[in-house]
């Protein structure tokens, strides 16, 4: 199979209901920085509250979406809650990821303006696979999940995306106790969205290595 890239294309949720636009542009801009570091490819924020992340591999796409959410849904300011629409593809590479240009990120495009006009936030659209009701159904659990999440448990989400470290090693990074971790990342759900990231991981990475 010719080598695949995943496009995640967002825009911030009521936006201009922001009273400190520049400290989200600053967080995004923080945040994509971040994703790219640590999965490569090339990311970019547009039109304000607008972005776009590209990464060579596929597999690691529905982390960095999790992950992005969850550092706005973490700074939130205290009266309104930040989120992201954030539609992914899947796709052939075609001219690099650099390029922004190509079908997978048209498709991802495409797949964030149809976002609009439904409650959802999250989206994943295979360009090489049929229509899999399976996935789409997993994909509506994390969209759910994350959507119940509050700034406390999207933080220690955050961090456990970031570190592979115990609950005790969170605690201190925290200044918190150790129960306080394991509530709040009981409250997230982090062990069925962990197992989640794992299974769409191992899956993406398969179907890269099957001819």
């Amino acid at each position: 199979m010719p080598q695949r890239i995943a496009v995640l294309t967002g825009d911030v949720i009521d936006s201009r209901k922001v009273d400190d636009r520049p400290r989200l542009y600053r967080l995004l801009d923080d945040c994509i920085a971040e994703l790219t570091a640590r999965h490569g490819g090339h990311g970019e924020r547009f039109r304000g509250d607008g972005f776009q992340l590209a990464l060579p591999k596929a597999a690691t796409a529905m982390e960095a979406a999790v992950a992005l959410r969850a550092t706005l849904i973490e700074h939130s300011e205290p009266d309104q809650r930040w989120d992201a629409r954030i539609a992914i593809a899947v796709g052939p590479a075609e001219g690099g990821i650099a390029e922004a240009d190509g079908a997978t990120f048209v498709a991802s495009g495409r797949a964030l303006d149809a976002l609009a006009d439904t409650n959802a936030h999250l989206a994943l659209t295979p360009l090489d696979a049929p229509e899999d009701p399976g996935l789409a159904l997993l994909i509506r659990f994390v969209d759910d999940l994350l959507d119940g999440w509050s700034p406390y448990s999207a933080e220690v989400v955050g961090l456990s995306l970031r570190h592979d470290a115990s609950q005790q090693a969170l605690a201190e990074h925290l200044g918190i106790r150790q129960p306080s971790v394991h509530k709040r990342l009981r409250a997230a759900r982090w062990a069925l969205l962990s197992d989640t990231l794992d299974y769409l991981r191992q899956r993406f990475t398969e179907e890269e290595c099957t001819p």
